[in-house]
């Protein structure tokens, strides 16, 4: 059994310090698993026996953490793009056929589900670029979920019984954020809503930007509330620090080339991954002031696992990184099977795209090819104290161990 640590576990809004052991050195294989891809983020079961995932072949997995072993599996209708949440004995998800689902961990027996407004229509996405769906979170009794038909969603844990719904006007693909009675989601209207956790009504919702290429400035990043301040990242290159009372921005970080979106808090600082930029940042959180930033070669759209003085990122080429969080150092990096072998076919030696690029992606479904085939990692690594488990987008699951 793996003893388990999670630092600032935000998937169910469980704020706990991470003591996990580090992984200082390259670490090595324990075991590996296959199935479809996968853009959802490993979750480790809290006694450390079990790590959940959904795949893109409308299946959420259980596996033994010891061995890589298949311990369960659950079909769905839809294909899965969203994280688990894990509340005592029950783990709840949600599937692209627009269903929210409620099973018992250990076995993967369902208790119940819910069915969103969309029907048998499904989970809307928005366009080749909208990976993930969003990811459930619950507290106090209550699962609050955001989706494709534009609802935000809150309803009771035990039973699934709808107890509010809120309307935005395009589809919710961000992960809520609880804190003080107020949940925090964002929709690709450009909107950031924060409603009153109990009833849904609203407190107030901030309006992005906008950018020449996305002037709704759609809310793509999961929102993440520390220090008082909304932390959330926009289609518009721009990052934003938000009154979490007021709504009224206290700083925006731009970023020239493309998206930041994954942000992992740790006391003072916020980890912030970005995609064309292709750098990990430390920022400070209340002034926006960067401490150091780490070049990752290629796009992050994954959280960083932190343990106690290393963390760990995954970037869409297949490599998980392991730096130093003081200096933002890296240590290490891990190349997956998948990366190894088509890696020739898209990059030259010094890790720039090949000239002809442009002739091989010619069209945006062509990038998909492409990341399925680097083994792009869109998740957040998992840590325990002995293994790091991490999914990729060729439908390999990898476990590592010192």
């Amino acid at each position: 059994m793996h003893k388990i640590f999670f630092f600032l576990l935000l998937a169910c809004g469980v704020n706990t310090f991470s003591q996990s052991t580090d992984f200082d050195k390259l670490p090595s294989l324990a075991w590996q698993f296959k199935t479809g891809p996968i853009i959802s983020s490993p979750v480790m079961d809290v006694d450390g026996d079990l790590v959940y995932f959904g795949s893109l072949d409308r299946s959420l997995y259980a596996l033994e953490t010891k061995t890589g072993a298949l311990k369960w599996k659950y079909p769905t209708s839809g294909v899965i793009r969203s994280t688990v949440c894990l509340e005592n004995d029950n783990l709840f998800f949600y599937s692209g056929n627009g269903v929210l689902y409620c099973l018992n961990k250990k076995s993967g027996k369902q208790n119940w589900k819910f069915q969103t407004a969309t029907g048998y229509l499904g989970d809307r996405r928005n366009d080749f670029a909208d990976y993930y769906h969003s990811s459930p979170i619950v507290q106090n009794g209550i699962v609050y979920f955001g989706s494709g038909d534009g609802y935000v969603y809150a309803l009771k844990s035990s039973t699934g019984e709808l107890i509010w719904n809120y309307k935005t006007d395009d589809v919710v693909h961000t992960k809520p954020f609880l804190h003080h009675n107020r949940l925090f989601i964002g929709s690709f209207d450009g909107y950031l809503y924060a409603l009153n956790a109990q009833t849904g009504l609203l407190h107030w919702k901030f309006k992005s930007t906008g950018q020449r290429f996305f002037p709704k400035g759609e809310i793509m990043g999961n929102p993440v509330v520390a220090k008082g301040l909304v932390l959330v990242g926009s289609r518009d290159f721009n990052f934003y620090a938000i009154d979490e009372n007021s709504g009224y921005c206290h700083w925006i970080k731009t970023f020239p080339r493309g998206w930041a979106l994954p942000i992992t808090p740790n006391d003072s600082v916020i980890y912030l991954g970005t995609s064309d930029d292709r750098q990990l940042f430390a920022v400070d959180i209340a002034s926006g002031k960067v401490h150091w930033k780490a070049d990752a070669n290629f796009n992050i759209f994954g959280g960083t696992a932190l343990g106690k003085t290393m963390g760990y990122f995954g970037t869409l080429k297949g490599q998980l990184v392991g730096i130093e969080l003081k200096t933002g150092t890296v240590k290490w990096k891990f190349t997956n099977d998948a990366s190894r072998t088509h890696q020739a076919k898209y990059f030259k030696e010094n890790g720039d795209y090949r000239d002809d690029i442009g002739q091989l992606l010619p069209f945006p479904e062509d990038q998909l090819i492409m990341y399925q085939q680097l083994g792009a990692i869109f998740s957040t690594p998992a840590l325990s104290d002995d293994l790091l488990v991490i999914t990729c987008f060729d439908g390999t699951v990898y476990a590592l161990k010192k």
